[in-house]
Formats: structure tokens, C-alpha cells, sequence
């Protein structure tokens, strides 16, 4: 459970002390440094997953680069959060004191839990860098104790951290909408079978009374209790579940003619059309941003 980097071999993690902890398919690292004359980080290796880093204390100044340039100078204050795209290569200079945890989350867990919520739209996360945010700190706060001890955890409440994490981030930062507790909403079991059907019957032509029977409710019923459980309607929620698979299937090697056609669309204009309204890129674009050597 406790990894102290003292043996490590690069300069700056020899410096540097780390305990680790995994709640969940999430890895949660604190790291600590007392002095101001650290060498610079190695850069970070490239992975599909996203770090959540909340500073304990204020951190006075740091320098970070991105791919290589140099993106932010100054300091953090206490609760401060940087979100980081882990695809992208990143490197620190610690020029002061500091003592922060991290949130390794690898997106196909991030992924895997939106779309179990039935709300499968995720293109990442928007967070300006030293947000002040205090639910963050407040989970990071309850795990570190165990971070710092050789007590093991709870596994439930390990899971109940993860749980609340993803919530939180999807919410604030990730575009989701969860509802808040009352009345009118689908009910577990409906919303269960709303979105077996839907995801089931994503590629087709979906009925909304068909839809609405499963739920027993009256389609003007259904609808008006769907778009308050999700936010948006069934048809903006099939869209945009169509629109998610599609970018899965655009990052390999088919068509953007057979990806229309596996997704449920038309053509390939009615999917461009789409996609473009969805993501505000064509799907031809989003590809080449996405997948290195892709051909339209």
C-alpha cells in the first residue's frame, strides 16, 4: 500500500516522498517535498487516463510544460485542482515547498461509469487551472490518513471515494447532469429499462411509445419524466449515444461511410450533419485530431 520513492533512481524522485493507495480502478498518490531546491520532474509518460492533482497546502511556485512548452509560472493555493489530460506529455519544475494528492483515473473507467448512468457524451474535462475546489480537498483529506498509516481501508468506503470523485468531476467540470432528489423522475427500475431499450435498440429506429410501454407511462409522461432524470430528451440522448460510438469506431481503421452505417445513420452526410451539431467538428476533423495517420 505504501510506496516511498526515496529508492528511486531519478534525481527529483529521490527527493521525494510518495504514498499510493488504490480505490477503485483510481490510484491516489500523495506526494510531499519540504525544500526549494528540487531538480526538474522527468516527463510524464503518456496513458489513457486523467490526473486530479489538489494541493493540501499553498504551493508558492511551480513551472509546467505541455508537450514541451511552457504553459504556467506562479503558485496554488490550498484547495486548488489542475485537471491534466494524461495523453499529453507533461513536465514540473517544483520550486517550493508542497504537498498535494493525485487522482490517476484512467477514461475508460471515467467512460464505463457515465454510460452505466446512462449518459455515454464524454469529450473530457474543463477545469481552468487553480480552481479552487473544496469537495475535492475534502475527499483528498479523508483518504490521506490511510495513505499515511499502514491501516488498510475500507474497501466499500475506498469505493464510495471513487464514486463521489466521478460524480463531482462529471458534474463540475464534465458537461453531466444528475438530478437532484423529487418528484417525476423515472424510477430505478424505469430508468433500468429506458436504457436497455434504448441501448439495445441505438442502431434502429426507436419508438418513444414503445419506449414509453416498457416504463408503463404514457409517452407525454415518459418524456417530460425522462428529460428530468437525464437532463435532455430520449431522442437528444440516443443522438448523442449515437455520436459516442461513433467516435469508438472513428479511431479505427473503418470508413466514415461504414461508421455511419454501423451508428444508425442514414449516410454519411446524416451522420457529418449530426456529429458536427453534437461536437461542433465534423467527423472527418475529430479523426484526424484523435487518431494519428487516419485517412477520410
Amino acid at each position: 500500500m505504501e510506496t516511498n520513492l526515496e529508492t528511486a533512481t531519478t534525481p527529483f524522485a529521490a527527493k521525494v516522498s510518495s504514498w499510493s493507495i488504490q480505490a477503485s480502478a483510481i490510484t491516489v498518490t500523495r506526494l510531499t517535498y519540504d525544500g526549494d531546491d528540487l531538480p526538474i520532474a522527468p516527463p510524464s509518460k503518456r496513458e489513457e487516463a486523467v490526473a486530479v492533482i489538489t494541493q493540501l497546502s499553498d504551493f508558492r511556485r511551480h513551472r509546467l510544460w505541455r508537450n514541451g512548452r511552457l504553459i504556467f509560472e506562479g503558485g496554488y493555493p490550498k484547495a486548488a485542482i489542475a485537471i491534466t489530460d494524461l495523453r499529453e506529455e507533461w513536465q514540473c519544475h517544483h520550486l517550493s515547498p508542497f504537498d498535494n494528492i493525485r487522482f490517476n483515473i484512467p477514461l475508460s473507467f471515467v467512460k464505463t461509469f457515465l454510460e452505466e448512468l446512462g449518459r455515454p457524451q464524454f469529450d473530457g474535462f474543463d477545469c481552468e487551472p487553480g480552481t479552487k475546489d473544496e469537495v475535492i480537498l475534502g475527499l483528498a483529506q479523508a483518504i490521506s490518513p490511510y495513505l499515511l498509516s499502514r491501516q488498510e481501508p475500507n474497501q466499500m468506503f475506498l469505493e464510495q471515494i471513487s464514486i463521489v470523485l466521478l460524480t463531482h468531476l462529471a458534474q463540475s467540470y464534465g458537461g453531466q447532469y444528475f438530478p437532484s432528489k423529487k418528484s417525476g423522475l423515472l424510477a430505478p427500475w424505469q430508468e433500468k429499462r429506458a436504457l436497455e431499450f434504448l441501448t439495445t435498440m441505438a442502431f434502429n429506429q426507436v419508438s418513444i411509445t414503445e419506449l414509453a410501454q416498457t416504463c408503463n407511462l404514457s409517452r407525454s409522461h415518459f418524456t417530460r419524466a425522462f428529460k428530468d432524470t437525464f437532463g435532455k430528451s430520449p431522442y437528444r440522448w440516443l443522438t448523442e449515444y449515437r455520436v459516442a460510438k461513433a467516435k469508438e469506431l472513428l479511431l479505427s481503421d473503418d470508413t466514415i461511410l461504414g461508421v455511419a452505417a454501423k451508428c444508425g445513420f442514414a449516410d454519411q452526410s446524416h451522420m457529418t450533419r449530426i456529429f458536427q451539431g453534437v461536437t461542433g467538428q465534423t467527423p472527418g476533423r475529430w479523426r484526424r485530431q484523435n487518431k494519428s495517420g487516419a485517412i477520410d
